[in-house]
């Protein structure tokens, strides 16, 4: 029963006035962007990897494109550690104006918040979608000692003796320890996973022999892949790749779930709150970038697939990432940090 305390019952609206102070407090800083001509200073994109990755040399490419289209420049800054919470909290914490913006990843938006304990914010709720950049394929190969050249005779070589091979990752909680337990979920298999503290390590690992199976991000295993050190065995794409036109993807063996996760990708997202006409303006300064001739001829050579769209969308896919992400934690039992 409500109070007839008439000091009272005002405390039963402040949630409702604390709402409408904010919704206010957002038009008013709308405005105050519009009037100022939203970009009207450089923008700065934070990347949560060190230099030199995929989705560092993607992002910076992208960022250098929309300096047409914004009319300032996009300076990349990368915020490393923690599989990518670093970077991802710094957006978070930024101010809600248009001038941080930061890379969303497989990792930080759908990954971590399932594979981690540590994340404690939903990313949709501490970010803004603002577009999906790319989607990256991977590889999927082996030492040349393993004897093997495809698929079915990898699943059976590792039937044979269920625990004796290996595949390493970048850490427990990773999107390469993530994939290797979808691996034995969906091929029957046993591979045991060795983490590493980092990919760099994981592929050293791979060429050395001291795991017979990788999984990595096409662009930085294209070299190892082309010259025989590694033998592919299947790609996760949407079709075949140019470069390895004999390799088949992962959906064509029958697999078409293990191929959707093993596609990573990546996007622009802004600090919860940022007004939509600055998320709008940075969308079409994105698609802007990745529709210039340069960008796409570059994003071939790398074999990275551009993506775009709506913010709605890019927020579509990481909710059903996430959702995927979760029925594989339910189902392989995963032990979480």
């Amino acid at each position: 029963m409500m109070s007839r305390n008439p000091f009272l019952r005002p405390i039963a609206l402040l949630p409702v006035l604390a709402c409408l102070g904010m919704a206010w407090a957002g038009h008013a800083q709308a405005q105050a962007l519009e009037r100022r001509g939203y970009p009207s200073q450089p923008i700065k994109l934070v990347v949560p990897f060190a230099p030199g990755g995929s989705t560092d040399i993607v992002a910076r490419l992208i960022a250098e494109a929309m300096r047409e289209p914004l009319g300032q420049p996009v300076v990349v800054e990368n915020k490393a550690g923690a599989a990518g919470l670093i970077g991802a909290e710094a957006v978070a914490r930024a101010q809600s104006d248009g001038y941080t913006i930061g890379v969303g990843t497989i990792s930080t938006l759908a990954v971590n918040t399932v594979m981690l304990q540590s994340v404690r914010r939903d990313p949709l709720e501490a970010l803004a979608p603002v577009i999906a950049l790319a989607q990256i394929p991977s590889v999927f190969s082996t030492h040349p000692s393993l004897g093997v050249a495809d698929l079915q005779g990898l699943v059976a070589t590792l039937r044979a003796k269920p625990d004796h091979y290996t595949i390493g990752s970048a850490g427990v909680g990773s999107i390469g320890h993530l994939i290797a337990e979808a691996m034995n979920e969906t091929l029957g298999v046993r591979l045991r996973h060795i983490p590493y503290k980092g990919q760099g390590p994981v592929i050293n690992s791979a060429l050395s022999g001291e795991t017979q199976v990788l999984s990595d991000q096409y662009p930085s295993s294209s070299s190892l892949v082309q010259s025989g050190r590694l033998i592919p065995f299947a790609v996760a794409a949407p079709q075949r790749l140019p470069a390895l036109p004999d390799v088949p993807t992962l959906a064509e063996a029958g697999y078409p779930a293990l191929n959707r996760l093993a596609i990573t990708w990546f996007g622009l997202v802004a600090p919860a709150g940022t007004p939509p006409a600055v998320i709008n303006t940075l969308n079409h300064a994105a698609r802007d970038a990745m529709h210039q001739p340069a960008v796409q001829a570059r994003l071939e050579q790398l074999g990275v697939v551009p993506m775009g769209g709506s913010p709605q969308q890019f927020a579509q896919l990481i909710s059903d990432t996430r959702t995927q992400i979760q029925q594989l934690v339910q189902q392989r039992k995963l032990v979480l940090d």
